[in-house]
């Protein structure tokens, strides 16, 4: 139990790093280090690129690695450090401003392949260390519950420790959390000797994966799924200012309430997951999170509004264990018919495609206010804007998860026992 807890430890490094340099690295170089938004805006389109590219370049690179330490253990060992450092050094740009922007794209790009390169191969370990659904629920639990904490404190914290430390003793402190779980995480894992590495070239490679009728199946829910984790932290502070008019404290009180909830529920989603497998578990999972959404189109109080983020949190926390859990079953269906096991590339490929949603989000979120007139420079919108802020909570979330629903009912792993 001990090695399956410190296996999963490294969750909370990633989640910890990844919503650190999401929520507030733009805001500390645009807003306490001045450099231009639209330079700042162009760097990040191109870390959302390279990010999404380097998933399946660097999945194949590891199911094709052969040395004597394994194929994935490698790169974590040698990757975690060098990352860490880099996640610091991002917080402590060059006093001259001359060259501070040229440091962004740097560190940035180094900080895109090191942590695709430590995260995907952490990941892959996964549906290799733990074969058994019963093991592969249990383990999804803790991932996902050490996630959410690591989630949390990447959020929360910082805005306690730089107006005291500084933008980079906080880097620093968080680097440093963030080793020491990778490496607890290291010591937890393991591989198994007897996997057949792949032989396919690249090009052969994508063909398969993307010719796996389970994997597209999976892939577009999941798509699906991530596209409405994106939307819900994106829409809740409109939401916040202008349906429920509240300080934008609240805001912190509506996810907290998602994400605690979401905590003991992981495990209640590992039992049902080991119970009645994983189409079951995911199907179930959708249509709860699929009801918990819909108060938020008519919700107008602050009191219901919370209630309602709790309940969101319930069938979040089944999609947040089930997805990994579905993907290692797409994965061992994969060693059945070729005789490889890929889960590089079956991680590097679900990594490409669901990064699109987070840019759908940001479409989707811009179209919605763009049309329903919303304005930036007014504390009171119209009512067109008011709904089409509840529509982003409340209705096209819901859509797409009706959509995702119909992909899993049609992924074909499990099917007949239903």
């Amino acid at each position: 139990m001990f090695r399956k807890a410190a296996y999963s430890s490294g969750n909370l490094s990633v989640n910890l790093i990844a919503q650190a340099f999401a929520t507030y690295l733009v805001y500390y170089y645009v807003d306490t280090l001045g450099v231009r938004p639209a330079w700042i805006s162009l760097a990040m389109i191109g870390h959302g690129v390279l990010g999404a590219v380097l998933n399946p370049l660097i999945g194949h690179l590891s199911d094709r690695t052969r040395t004597r330490f394994g194929r994935r253990i490698p790169y974590i060992a040698f990757g975690l450090l060098p990352l860490c450092a880099v996640f610091a050094l991002l917080w402590m740009p060059p006093s001259d401003p001359e060259w501070t922007f040229l440091y962004f794209i740097a560190m940035v790009f180094l900080y895109d392949v090191l942590f695709v390169t430590v995260v995907l191969n952490y990941s892959a370990l996964f549906p290799e260390m733990y074969q058994s659904i019963r093991d592969r629920a249990y383990v999804s639990s803790w991932r996902q519950m050490l996630g959410i904490v690591g989630m949390i404190v990447g959020v929360a914290i910082p805005p306690l420790l730089y107006p005291l430390l500084g933008w980079g003793a906080m880097g620093m402190i968080f680097g440093a959390i963030a080793a020491v779980f990778l490496a607890l995480s290291l010591w937890g894992s393991r591989e198994n000797p007897g996997a057949v590495h792949s032989a396919f070239r690249l090009t052969e490679a994508i063909k398969h994966t993307l010719g796996n009728r389970a994997f597209v199946m999976y892939v577009l829910g999941s798509f699906l799924v991530q596209f409405t984790f994106a939307l819900l932290p994106a829409g809740i502070p409109f939401f916040t200012k202008y349906v429920l008019v509240r300080e934008e404290s609240f805001n912190t009180l509506l996810l907290g309430a998602i994400f605690v909830t979401a905590i003991p529920f992981v495990f209640l989603w590992g039992r049902i997951t080991e119970k009645f497998g994983p189409r079951r578990g995911a199907l179930a999972a959708v249509l709860c999170y699929l009801a918990a959404l819909l108060p938020f189109g008519f919700i107008q109080g602050g009191m219901a509004a919370m209630i309602t983020a709790a309940a969101v949190g319930i069938g979040l926390a089944g999609l947040m264990v089930l997805l990994d859990v579905m993907l290692s079953e797409v994965i061992d269906a994969d060693e059945r018919k070729t005789g490889f096991r890929r889960e590089g590339m079956y991680f590097g490929m679900n990594g490409f495609i669901v990064r699109w949603g987070v840019s759908l989000q940001a479409a989707v979120l811009g179209m919605v206010l763009e049309m329903t007139g919303y304005r930036a420079d007014s504390s009171v919108q119209p009512p067109s804007a008011v709904t089409g802020i509840q529509w982003m909570l409340g209705g096209i979330p819901i859509a797409a998860l009706l959509l995702a629903f119909c992909f899993f009912y049609a992924y074909p792993i499990g099917k007949k026992k239903t």
